[in-house]
């Protein structure tokens, strides 16, 4: 009997487990029973001699969707069933006043007095417990929390609904040990796991696969994620078996599983409005989801979902900051043992984000004088068309094209389990991403009356008077004389009359280029699993195979210099006049160095990275309640590629149209003919082995070691530029070694899954670049490569409670602390080379500690459902020198709803309610072109000058929407 149960374990997710048990309970003795009825995993069925009622029904979710295998029993009693495919059942009962128990792995328990009937509908609610949650990522077989090895957090689609969230990366706010910042909007976020920040070492997936396997600055997983009715949950493994069975991704596997449509047809669309920016800026969206059988004759399903939406955004530039959508669409072949999955996803989306706002106090951050937190730095509506490389070819910038992205994929997931215990996996996409950038990404102030200035106007030296006007109604606001202090021979500038507006920073103007990144990236990836199951252990092996065509170039339309007006800058034309002539520095949109035709320089980048992994996995089931697995991984990674270069040259005769007063065309672009090629070959090899010991099916605990290695960075090969760069180019695997152990709780009324871990990031590369001359912008040199090494220990904790049939709460809380172990960098000192010192910081820094946590409690009575976030960040370094504490903060979020009926529900979100302004990064005063390196910014600075301006990047100001969602 031993062995029937363990296939009957393993196979409890298809429906030869069913055949199985009906089978196994029609022929065994009163003794197997009791044996069954000790598992909670498993059925118990039985039958008895003298049926009275007949009573048939059908089980379904709340999207109406039908629930095969859910278990329907008498109350108090052995008798009972599972409903079939289409969710439906029937059952001979001993009168018709009985309670049914009915119960389905995911989703509360319902009881229902028949009162007569002998046939009922019954809709079954979402739990909002994990434990008892039947994983498939990142594990290497199908198993609950409880029984696996792993911390493993599952995000269901009724806590994802009743949020509105930022992006796709910030659902995984209500995951423990995971730090998120949304601050940028829907997208650039920023993901920190167990001390180990970015999307490089964790794998965003979406239906088991990387969304993307390329990442670099300019491109990653966060441009085509989205989250819409069309996603089912989101499954969360930190650290663990990611090492083994995700892609670089140490960190953690999260991903983002899509629907599949049922047996019956279903449907659900939403209309949401919104007013983002404290109640200024209007959102629109609508989500659909649909699905059901292709024919009435066929099992094969399909489902449709996706969204469009436009939002002026919660910082207004003048024109909307979101605008687009998605559609996703799968055909899904149930297998008597498994199931094959086809779909398809096309994504067509422009995206802004949010840029760092003037702010003053430290201690206390709050806008500069002048400043909203609704306020815009982002360039106004602007458009410069211009020529590439004098190749004949021509792009325009758009400013109201946003960061466009678009996605096309198709992609088959093949699982299927064989009668000898063999099951095979695999899951397979192909994908053409592109991503095309118009949007500046550094608007800080620039003093107009500092040689920087006109340095980057190649006007340096220019004697004469320099007027500036605004670009819309031609009004002078400021003239400036450049002239020469024969004192002491160097540049001056005075203020001939007028002033520019602006409180936080006199005299300036933001710096705006007009820059472009043209992504484009074709992807192959494909990952397949192989299991053999024995009585009591299984073995896994398997490979993975991803191939990555990277063309990537980068241009400038030119510059602008908006205004520091509020709440949208205003843009500014600029003039000079040497007492002879008057030259116009801007055309008339406001573009220097460009725009009107005029040749602009492009870079040319092109790599493929291939990667080709194996490995293997062993499961051990040593007693009934101790498990044992280990597995390792070998990769194989090579980038190959180069980089043609660009360079910028005086054009001839007056520029692109021949007048030498027009100096905005003067200047044009051209491949210098520099090209750095580079072919590296990486290996990595990475192991992890734990265990889980059940005390009972309440109570276990596990423990685990894991070491991953990941393999470098693609920016390391796209930022080489010169010969110093491509000789310090040192590509070397990081290395990740993990200790973790937990203990889980799983009770009627309560769930608690507690997790101390241990982290250690060794190869963390660190490179710093400088000025040779500090008067030339474009005189930047690279120091050596540099090594560093951090630990992180913490303790997270994930929780649910049901205080009673109305209330429960859901809770995530983490601690930990970093320090860091090899903390080196380079003193630039002054311009050059020459004076760069080699700093050890290791001994003074006594790392940091953070706190975070989410709880959310819920109250549902009836039809009205209701429940509030808050979310709490503690106090952080600003930076590695600690200059200052990035101040903790509180963010309240409520949401409730109403159900009219079971088709139409509505439902009301206030994201951010008291609009507290929680600052997640911050840029260093001075200005550009000083605001640019945070990590430069000392104690010592800070002392000097307390009041000065600087600036943040804060989470987003009060926002309200209104959910409309009508179910068919």
């Amino acid at each position: 009997m031993n062995g029937v149960f363990k296939i009957l374990k393993a196979n409890r997710n298809n429906y030869v487990y069913l055949i199985l048990t009906f089978f196994l309970f029609s022929t065994q003795a009163k003794a197997d029973h009791a044996i069954l009825n000790h598992d909670e995993n498993l059925f118990v069925l039985s039958s008895f001699d003298l049926a009275q009622t007949s009573i048939k029904g059908k089980i379904v979710d709340e999207s109406g969707v039908p629930l095969p295998g859910a278990n329907v029993f008498v109350q108090n009693t052995q008798i009972g069933t599972v409903t079939d495919f289409d969710g439906e059942f029937s059952l001979d009962v001993p009168s018709d006043d009985v309670i049914l128990v009915i119960s389905y792995i995911g989703y509360q328990v319902k009881e229902v007095a028949l009162n007569g009937r002998t046939y009922i509908d019954v809709v079954l609610v979402e739990s909002s417990e994990t434990l008892d949650e039947v994983i498939v990522t990142g594990v290497f077989d199908k198993r609950t929390a409880m029984e696996s090895s792993v911390a493993i957090s599952v995000l269901k689609q009724g806590l994802i609904q009743r949020q509105v969230p930022v992006s796709a990366p910030d659902l995984l706010k209500n995951v423990p040990g995971v730090y998120v910042n949304s601050s940028s909007g829907e997208i650039k976020n920023t993901i920190v796991s167990r001390g180990l920040g970015g999307y490089f070492y964790v794998s965003v997936q979406e239906d088991g696969l990387p969304v993307t396997n390329a990442k670099y600055n300019n491109y990653g997983p966060d441009y085509f994620l989205r989250s819409d009715l069309s996603l089912s949950r989101l499954e969360a493994v930190r650290g663990g078996t990611a090492s083994i069975l995700g892609n670089n991704a140490p960190g953690g596997i999260y991903n983002y599983v899509s629907k599949v449509g049922g047996q019956e047809f279903s449907a659900e669309i939403q209309a949401k409005y919104g007013l983002e920016g404290n109640g200024k800026n209007p959102y629109y969206r609508t989500d659909f989801n649909f699905g059901g059988p292709l024919r009435k004759d066929s099992d094969v399903t399909y489902n449709v979902g996706g969204f469009w939406r436009q939002a002026d955004g919660a910082r207004y530039p003048g024109y909307p900051m979101n605008k687009g959508g998605q559609i996703k669409a799968n055909l899904f072949k149930p297998l008597d043992n498994g199931g094959l999955k086809l779909y398809v996803k096309y994504l067509d989306d422009r995206n802004s984000s949010f840029e760092f706002l003037p702010t003053v106090d430290f201690n206390n951050p709050r806008m500069a004088p002048g400043v909203e937190q609704t306020n815009s730095v982002l360039i106004p509506s602007i458009r410069s068309r211009y020529e590439i490389n004098q190749s004949g070819e021509y792009q325009t910038f758009d400013s109201e094209d946003l960061i466009h992205s678009q996605d096309f994929s198709i992609g088959t997931n093949f699982d299927y389990s064989f009668d000898n215990g063999i099951s095979v996996k695999n899951n397979f996409r192909l994908s053409e991403k592109n991503s095309f950038w118009n949007q500046t990404s550094i608007p800080y102030p620039i003093a107009v009356d500092d040689v920087i200035f006109y340095f980057l106007l190649n006007q340096a030296g220019a004697f004469g008077d320099y007027t500036f006007r605004d670009q819309a109604t031609g009004q002078e606001l400021m003239v400036v004389n450049q002239g020469l202090d024969f004192s002491t021979f160097q540049l001056k500038f005075d203020t001939v009359s007028g002033g520019l507006p602006g409180e936080y920073a006199p005299n300036s103007l933001l710096f705006n280029p007009l820059t472009v990144f043209d992504n484009n990236v074709l992807e192959i990836v494909d990952q397949l699993m192989v299991t053999k199951e024995f009585e009591n252990m299984s073995f896994t092996a398997g490979g993975f195979y991803s191939h990555s065509k990277v063309k990537r170039s980068s241009a400038s339309g030119g510059i602008t210099f908006p205004q520091l007006t509020s709440p949208i800058p205003s843009l500014t034309t600029i003039s000079y006049n040497d007492g002879n002539n008057e030259y116009m520095i801007t055309n008339s949109d406001g573009v220097a160095l460009g725009g009107n035709g005029a040749s602009q320089p492009s870079s040319i980048f092109e790599l493929e990275q291939s990667q080709l992994a194996g490995f293997f996995g062993h499961n051990w089931e040593i007693t009934p309640n101790l498990n044992f697995d280990w597995g390792v991984r070998y990769e194989k990674d090579r980038v190959k590629g180069m980089n043609q270069l660009s360079e910028q040259y005086v054009l001839p005769t007056g520029g692109t149209d021949g007048d030498p007063l027009t100096l905005y065309d003067e200047r044009g672009g051209r491949l210098s003919g520099e090209v750095f090629a580079y072919d590296e070959t990486m290996t990595t090899f990475s192991y992890s082995f734990g265990f889980n010991y059940k005390f009972s099916s309440e109570f276990a605990i596990f423990g685990r070691f894991s070491q991953g290695e990941l393999v470098a960075d693609l920016s390391q090969f796209l930022s080489i530029d010169s010969d110093g760069s491509q000789g310090l180019l040192s590509p070397k695997p990081q290395r990740v070694q993990q200790i973790e152990g937990g203990v889980k709780i799983n009770r009627e009324k309560y769930s608690l899954f507690i997790t101390p871990f241990y982290t250690v990031l060794d190869n963390i590369y660190q490179q710093s670049f400088g000025l040779e001359d500090a008067s030339d912008p474009s005189s930047i040199y690279y120091t050596p490569v540099l090594y560093n090494k951090n630990r992180t220990a913490g303790i997270e904790f994930e929780g649910n409670v049901s205080v009673n049939d109305n209330i429960s709460v859901r809770g995530v809380f983490t601690y930990q602390h970093a320090k860091p172990l090899i903390a080196q960098t380079y003193d630039l000192g002054g311009a050059g080379q020459a004076d760069d010192t080699l700093l050890d910081l290791t001994t003074e820094n006594d790392g940091v500690g953070t706190t975070l946590f989410r709880v959310s409690p819920s109250y549902t009575k009836g039809k009205f459902f209701s429940t509030i976030d808050w979310q709490f960040v503690g106090d952080r370094p600003a930076n590695t020198a600690k200059a200052f504490d990035l101040p903790a903060y509180h963010q309240f979020d409520l949401g409730m709803g109403y159900e009219f009926s079971k088709k139409f529900r509505l439902q009301f979100n206030m994201n951010n309610i008291f609009n507290v302004i929680g600052v997640n990064a911050f840029a260093p005063p001075g200005g550009f072109p000083n605001s640019l390196n945070p990590e430069s910014f000392t104690k010592e600075q800070l002392a000097t000058n307390p009041d000065a301006v600087y600036f943040t990047q804060s989470i987003p100001p009060r926002a309200y929407f209104l959910t409309a969602s009508y179910n068919f």
